[in-house]
């Protein structure tokens, strides 16, 4: 017995449709038939990636420079608790430095055809080296604080406050700068920038630590409370190795393709099942770039059903779904 569903269309037997994110819309020189509702390009771009691009090389240099000077200092005072900010300033050098040259790789290999599903992940890539990168550094200051705590060695306390207190100032000017990017993203669960987000949110922890380091060292200056020195520079490693694991957790769930979004699979499942009582045999949902979704889905249809009718249907309904390929087979005895 045939089911009436909203999703009208025909097929034979074995129907598919492919969709890609944005159409060309290029008629042929001769004026034949347009091919451009089937024919699409693959730029996965996030929302702003220009002025992402931007923003990310702006903040790098300027943190850039005066983490050298914070850790030149650290050297010269024997603060651990300024080198350990040094080297979480560090943290958002590389965070911003990669994320600004990947912003110019993904906007330069847009185009390429050798990029299946585009070049979207250029960021993502960026992010999971730095990872790995800060979380060595973390190590590295981790052991430097406990050596300090048992051999402690003499801190040059208001010199290293007044570099510090320089230094909280610069995190703030970097957050300010990433700032607009980050404050357009809001309203759009399925549109984070997460590089650029997460470097943002950073920014504003290393203004945490950075308040750390100028009351250990105030401590030490005003009260000679020495031990709070090397102290902050652990707590200092316990953050950038925090963020370190969240980075290379996050970034690598996406490089490997898991699912995007475990629940909107499931609402997807369900919406095809009880839309058109079909059986859904496979399903993948996976993260092509900052705002963009990659969809595959085979149904096991006991009417005939279009799959053109399907995927448009999907993405009027999931406009975070940039490419999408469905797959329609015909069982008239499935039920």
């Amino acid at each position: 017995m045939a089911h009436d569903h909203t999703l009208h269309g025909h097929t034979h037997g074995h129907d598919h449709a492919h969709d890609h994110g944005h159409d060309h819309g290029h008629a042929h020189e001769s004026g034949a038939h347009d091919h451009g509702i089937w024919t699409r390009d693959h730029v996965f771009l996030g929302h702003g990636h220009s002025r992402a691009e931007t923003r990310a090389k702006w903040a790098a240099i300027v943190t850039a420079i005066f983490m050298v000077v914070e850790i030149v200092c650290g050297l010269a005072y024997h603060s651990m608790a300024l080198l350990a900010d040094g080297a979480h300033m560090a943290t958002h050098v590389g965070a911003l430095g990669l994320a600004a040259g990947a912003y110019w790789l993904a906007r330069r290999h847009s185009g390429s055809g050798r990029f299946t599903f585009g070049s979207g992940k250029f960021g993502d890539l960026a992010a999971f080296t730095s990872a790995i990168i800060l979380g060595l550094t973390a190590i590295a200051v981790a052991v430097e604080s406990v050596q300090r705590m048992v051999t402690p060695a003499q801190v040059q306390y208001g010199d290293a406050l007044l570099i510090a207190c320089i230094g909280l100032v610069v995190n703030l000017i970097s957050a300010l700068i990433l700032k607009d990017d980050h404050s357009h993203d809001h309203g759009h669960s399925h549109g984070h920038d997460n590089n650029m987000r997460a470097a943002y949110l950073h920014v504003l922890a290393d203004a945490a630590t950075s308040v750390l380091a100028i009351v250990a060292l105030a401590a030490g200056y005003y009260f000679g409370l020495g031990i709070l020195d090397p102290l902050c520079g652990l707590i200092g490693a316990v953050v950038i190795g925090s963020w370190s694991y969240g980075l290379i957790r996050d970034s690598a769930m996406v490089l490997l393709d898991a699912d995007a979004d475990p629940k909107q699979s499931d609402e997807i499942r369900t919406f095809l099942q009880d839309e058109l009582k079909a059986r859904i045999p496979d399903l993948h949902l996976w993260r092509l770039g900052p705002g963009h979704r990659g969809l595959i889905v085979s149904l096991i249809s006991p009417d005939a059903i279009s799959a053109e009718a399907v995927k448009t249907t999907l993405r009027s309904r999931y406009p975070d779904l940039s490419h999408v390929t469905v797959e329609v087979a015909v069982c008239a005895d499935c039920t």
